[in-house]
């Protein structure tokens, strides 16, 4: 199938001033920049709100703040810790499964008005989950129901902006500017834990209607905005063709040049304008699985995410049932205070992606960041309930190590492993590869809030161990590929002190 051209955005359109000559090229790219890091951002707000509520729907505990915990039905019960996981699975399944067709389909048809489309859609389901509380539905198919849904919907998101942000950035320091957009995630889970937490008071309907008719609202100015690739006003493509080799042996690795996961799924448009009609025909799921290094950095995100996304859906609810210096805190300051973990995790991001592009080793930077993650842990369970200082402090640090490799897989990795020269500069694999990575990221997302659910009832030491050992699983898929990148970059002499600082 080939290739439907996209269409220009209408504002673009209505306003030939903000096209060129009138604007250069640096302009739009920040400007795309802009718009993608505020729709998936937008995305993540609006999946904050289960968190942030189920210490208001699930089980009560016993006390000394001044809030009342009832519960609702289905989720107030013995088992209510147990729905609650299950209704996360619900939406993180579909939108593993999702993220596949979605990849699929997004290197077909119109990106904007994809996304636009995933948009609108997370947002009135968002609100369907919230009007729960004014109808007072207490059926757990509705509920259940809406979060498969939601959870197909906004598996269109993350093909979409990666696509276009890689259609409009070369390869050199992508690193660093994934790493910087990326932060979108820990943006929009605050402002998700800062709106839900805010409206709690009134009625946690609200926590789910006021981030939904946000992503609405974000998705008005995606459709009016956004340019889906430099060609559609009149530049020249910038995605460049990056070089992975397969090892002997039938090892799969990148060449000391492995960039995190979204980096592959940045490079959308070939760099090659004679490629002819081979760079328009999009890649099969099946021949992108078997493209170099995709699976190890798959089956790495599928356990990085996992953890990631237990903080994301439990994390509130920990720090409401885990009592601080002593003292239970309330619904709204336990989800105010969980926006500190995704603080730390957008630092983390940052600094992850600034570390590879110096030392030009996406795995090496991964790896160790993981591997940092573990004590941080451990600390933060052991010692973050003596204080409401050390909480912070450890909660912000266990944010940044385990989110880094997190949100640099989900970039920089990506985009290298879309636009190899094996698939001969193929363009039209940037989605699908960005899709594969991280949908199958997503079963692990969807995997770990459940297993959450079910272990918390036997205490939290386990449910951290279950994490520890996550890390541990991710870290061995990377070995190898970090192995290949420090043979290289030392066979190179590229990690001599002047080499590095020189970068």
């Amino acid at each position: 199938m080939q290739f439907k051209t996209s269409s220009l955005a209408p504002a673009l359109n209505y306003f030939p001033t903000l096209k060129p000559p009138h604007k250069t090229l640096a302009f739009h790219q920040f400007s795309v920049l802009i718009i993608t890091f505020l729709a998936y951002a937008s995305f993540h707000a609006s999946r904050k709100p289960p968190s942030i509520v189920k210490s208001v729907l699930g089980p009560t505990i016993q006390s000394n703040s001044s809030s009342a915990d009832t519960g609702w039905d289905p989720f107030n019960g013995p088992h209510g810790a147990h729905r609650l996981g299950e209704l996360d699975l619900a939406f993180l399944s579909a939108y593993s499964i999702g993220m596949y067709f979605a990849g699929h389909v997004g290197d077909r048809i119109d990106l904007r008005l994809f996304l636009v489309f995933g948009m609108m859609c997370s947002g009135i389901l968002t609100i369907f989950f919230g009007l729960g509380y004014w109808f007072d539905v207490h059926l757990l198919g509705y509920f259940m129901a809406v979060q498969v849904l939601c959870g197909l919907v906004q598996s269109i998101g993350w093909p979409c902006v990666v696509a276009v942000v890689g259609n409009w950035f070369e390869k050199e320091k992508r690193g660093l500017i994934m790493g910087v957009w990326s932060s979108h995630t820990s943006v929009g889970n605050i402002i998700g834990s800062v709106v839900a937490s805010g409206v709690l008071e009134f009625g946690w309907g609200w926590s789910f209607v006021v981030p939904g008719v946000l992503v609405i609202l974000v998705s008005i100015l995606v459709f009016l905005f956004l340019p889906v690739s430099p060609e559609d006003l009149g530049f020249e493509s910038l995605v460049k063709e990056i070089q992975m080799n397969v090892e002997i042996n039938g090892i799969e690795n990148l060449e000391g040049k492995v960039e995190s996961e979204e980096a592959g799924l940045l490079g959308t448009e070939n760099a090659d304008v004679d490629t002819g009609a081979d760079s328009l025909a999009a890649i099969g799921f099946l021949e992108a699985w078997r493209l170099p290094g995709v699976a190890p950095f798959a089956f790495c995100l599928f356990f990085s995410k996992l953890v990631s996304y237990t903080f994301l859906y439990w994390l509130p609810f920990y720090i409401r049932h885990t009592a601080v210096a002593g003292v239970h805190l309330s619904h709204k300051t336990a989800g105010n205070l969980s926006a500190i973990f995704d603080i730390g995790g957008g630092f983390g991001g940052i600094l992850a992606g600034l570390i590879s592009d110096m030392i030009e080793a996406r795995a090496v930077t991964s790896i160790a960041f993981l591997l940092l993650s573990v004590p941080a842990l451990v600390f933060y369970r052991v010692y973050g309930s003596l204080s409401m200082v050390a909480n912070i402090l450890l909660m912000f640090l266990s944010g940044l190590l385990v989110n880094g490799p997190y949100s640099l897989i989900t970039t920089a990795v990506a985009a290298d492993l879309g636009t190899q020269t094996v698939i001969r500069g193929n363009s039209r694999a940037l989605a699908t590869v960005t899709a594969i990575i991280d949908g199958t990221g997503s079963v692990g997302a969807a995997l770990g809030p459940l297993l959450a659910g079910y272990i918390s009832s036997t205490g939290w030491n386990n449910v951290f161990l279950m994490l520890i050992f996550a890390i541990f699983c991710a870290t061995l898929f990377l070995i190898r590929i970090a192995r290949t990148e420090i043979k290289g970059n030392l066979n190179e002499g590229k990690w001599s002190l002047y080499s590095i600082g020189t970068q």
